[in-house]
């Protein structure tokens, strides 16, 4: 079935024992073989559990599901370039942070586990605190006091217990250690379960194009959650010989807190944290991503690249994409404006994918100030 394994000292767990990082500190990986039946996948209903096989929870009685994934691939047109999007923004909790709650509280669920913590900027809180709320497993959701109104009233919907901490998104994930000591951190970042969710977002554009990976995809990173998950899918098809290569990965971050643009640039292999400036893009303003190596790693590994993308450039994109008819937050218009910016440099046809990460309902009031 597969099992857990440290990244520094290379220790090695059962996947059923209820660890969320190893002894010596450091942050866990899955190492699991997939299977990828095309004749079950394709009559299946769809949603991300299609590829059931490829997804190390135990037992089906424990999955923990809306029915999510499966989001449309829609051509959108920047510049008049055609970009496949991905429409993560339509899922149950309105972000792409679903894709990797089911299937980390699914994993909860089979432990046995009763209650849970995370911390986040407000989308993963969202989601893990709306599975949860499915599985009937209490939690704690640990945000920063100047999160979103809308995403707090969210979680708060949830009947999640909601902790405000005071100053940076970083305060808070050292707040929420304290408690994750005592129990288990459904930690979108520490928890290598919930990259095999978000890892399905590559099966499904795969599969969608055919069982054809697409030159180049686009995405955002603050913890990196989607690109390493993204990377994971793309790298599990290729190894199984359903598709012939990976993408390159360009990888979007905001200009006032952008870590991982930094250290690419200069050469480095670890992430130095930065000082992080006031922007838009909340949720993948991240000062010290835990897994910034790793995010380096793939990019690199795939001949991508880094972007930064300024307030003005999130605020411009937002409002281009209103007229379109997409309602998106201004997160994710942070990618959609890096779209712009790689388009700008390529020199012949691409099949690009990105993504929308998050609804625009979920930041009504930033979106309100900004249409003003």
């Amino acid at each position: 079935m597969g099992e857990l394994i440290c990244t520094v000292c290379n220790q090695t767990y059962s996947l059923n024992d209820p660890r969320w990082r190893c002894e010596c500190g450091s942050i866990l990986d899955i190492a699991f073989t997939p299977i990828f039946d095309m004749g079950r996948i394709a009559g299946r209903k769809p949603t991300m559990w299609r590829y059931r096989e490829a997804i190390p929870v135990g037992r089906d009685a424990d999955i923990v599901s809306f029915d999510e994934g499966f989001t449309p691939l829609l051509e959108v047109r920047f510049r008049d370039f055609p970009v496949l999007i991905k429409q993560d923004h339509l899922f149950p909790s309105a972000s792409y942070k679903d894709r990797g709650a089911s299937v980390l509280i699914s994993k909860v669920k089979e432990l046995g586990i009763k209650s849970v913590v995370e911390d986040s900027s407000g989308n993963a809180g969202c989601a893990i605190a709306a599975y949860c709320a499915r599985a009937g497993i209490r939690c704690e959701i640990f945000v920063p006091e100047d999160t979103s109104p809308a995403k707090l009233a969210q979680i708060r919907l949830y009947n999640a217990s909601l902790k405000l901490i005071p100053g940076s998104r970083e305060d808070t994930a050292e707040a929420v250690l304290a408690s994750a000591e005592k129990g288990y951190y459904a930690s979108h970042s520490w928890n290598p379960f919930f990259f095999q969710g978000t890892k399905t977002f590559a099966y499904e554009v795969c599969e969608q194009l055919g069982w054809k990976s697409p030159d180049t995809i686009i995405l955002p990173a603050g913890n990196g959650t989607l690109v390493l998950g993204a990377f994971i899918g793309f790298t599990e098809l290729r190894d199984a010989g359903v598709i012939d290569k990976i993408p390159k990965i360009i990888v979007v971050q905001s200009e006032n807190c952008a870590p991982l643009y930094t250290a690419f640039h200069i050469g480095l292999r670890d992430v130095p944290p930065v000082e992080k400036g006031d922007t838009l893009a909340e949720g993948i303003a991240i000062a010290d991503p835990i897994r910034g190596e790793q995010i380096l790693k793939v990019v690199r590994e795939t001949d991508g690249d880094f972007i930064t993308v300024s307030d003005d450039e999130v605020m411009n994109s937002l409002r281009e994409l209103g007229r379109g008819g997409f309602c998106i937050e201004p997160t994710s218009a942070a990618t959609t404006a890096g779209i712009g910016k790689y388009i700008e440099r390529i020199q012949s046809s691409e099949v690009i994918v990105s993504v929308f990460t998050g609804h625009g309902l979920k930041s009504t009031e930033k979106i309100g100030k900004i249409m003003k």
